[in-house]
C-alpha cells in the first residue's frame, strides 16, 4: 500500500526523485499515466495489470468508455528508475500535469500521484474543509 507525502522537484531533464520506499513497492518497471484532476498516476505492474483487467469490461459501445480508454491508455508508458533512483517523465505527461520544478508525490493506496506543488495546494485547499462530509458520504453505506 502506498501513503505518505513527499516534495521533490523535477529537473531540466523531466527527471523526479521517487522515496526509496516508493521504489521498492514499484519494482524494477511500472506504468505512469495521466491521472484525474491534473496529476500522473503511477502503478506497479501488478496494480496495473489488474486495473486493466477492470478497463476491458467497459463497453466500447459507449462513448464515455472510449472517452476515458483513450485518455488514460494513451498516456501510458512503462518506466524504470536510473541509478539515482530518478524517473524520466515522458514530455506528454510533464505537460499534462503542468510539472515545472516542485513536485508532490502522494501515495493513495494502489498508486502514486505525482502533482505540481501549485495543483496539489489548489486541491487541497479546496477539499480540506469538505473531507468530514465526503468521508461521511462515500462511507455511509459501507461496512468499516
Amino acid at each position: 500500500m502506498f501513503m505518505g507525502e513527499f516534495h521533490h522537484n523535477i529537473d531540466d531533464k523531466s527527471r523526479l526523485v521517487m522515496p526509496s520506499r516508493f521504489r521498492e513497492e514499484l519494482g524494477d518497471t511500472f506504468i505512469i499515466t495521466r491521472g484525474l484532476e491534473g496529476c500522473l498516476f503511477v502503478y506497479s505492474n501488478n496494480e496495473w495489470m489488474e486495473l486493466v483487467s477492470k478497463l476491458k469490461k467497459l463497453p466500447f459501445t459507449k462513448k464515455d468508455a472510449r472517452a476515458f480508454l483513450r485518455f488514460f491508455l494513451s498516456g501510458a508508458q512503462e518506466c524504470t528508475f536510473d541509478k539515482q533512483g530518478r524517473i524520466a517523465i515522458p514530455s506528454p505527461l510533464v505537460k499534462y500535469a503542468n510539472l515545472k520544478k516542485e513536485c508532490v508525490v502522494i501515495g493513495v493506496n494502489d498508486r502514486l500521484e505525482i502533482w505540481s506543488e501549485s495543483l496539489f495546494d489548489d486541491f487541497f485547499k479546496q477539499n480540506e474543509e469538505n473531507v468530514s462530509d465526503i468521508a461521511e458520504d462515500l462511507f455511509d453505506n459501507l461496512e468499516v
